[in-house]
């Protein structure tokens, strides 16, 4: 183990990054994260997006229902993918789509009572997983990294634009 000026040890730093390609390096730490998560909701049959949908539709559906434009808004994807990744989770029963009663080009996602239980009984299981990584890397490291990644995703000034 290295040793600081006072002659203490201190721990060893990570290696430098092979690349210094930010969208390259969030993308396999994407990847990392998301399995550690799924393998932590396997026993609800869920990945870690489908958890994430269901908590962002009882989330946005506190007040009134959630619309798909909204629920995509939230979640940063556009409805395409929206739409594919809501497939399961409605073939499954664990949400529905419903025309919108004041304009019918737009759906709400609700949550079923399927939906809602399921939702409940994962809560344990992602707190779990949170309270893990949490040991892993600090609480105090955990928080400053949400709070940069959901910087990262609410950048306005990082919506696509043409290069040139």
């Amino acid at each position: 183990m290295p040793v600081n000026a006072r002659n203490k040890p201190t721990p060893k730093q990570p290696p430098l990054p092979r690349s210094d390609c930010t969208c390259g390096s969030l993308r396999k730490a994407s990847r990392r994260i998301s399995q550690f998560y799924d393998t932590a909701l396997a026993p609800m049959g869920l990945k870690s997006t489908q958890y994430s949908i269901l908590s962002e539709v009882d989330r946005g559906s506190r007040l009134k229902p959630v619309t798909m434009c909204e629920l995509a808004t939230a979640m940063v994807m556009d409805r395409s993918t929206l739409g594919h990744n809501l497939k399961p989770l409605e073939r499954e029963d664990l949400i529905i789509l419903r025309p919108s009663a004041d304009d019918r080009r737009k759906r709400h996602v609700e949550l079923t009572k399927k939906g809602r239980a399921t939702l409940q009984k994962s809560l344990r299981l992602w707190r779990h997983a949170e309270q893990r990584f949490e040991k892993i890397f600090g609480k105090q490291p955990a928080a400053e990294l949400r709070a940069v990644l959901l910087g990262i995703a609410g950048n306005k000034q990082l919506n696509s634009l043409p290069i040139g």
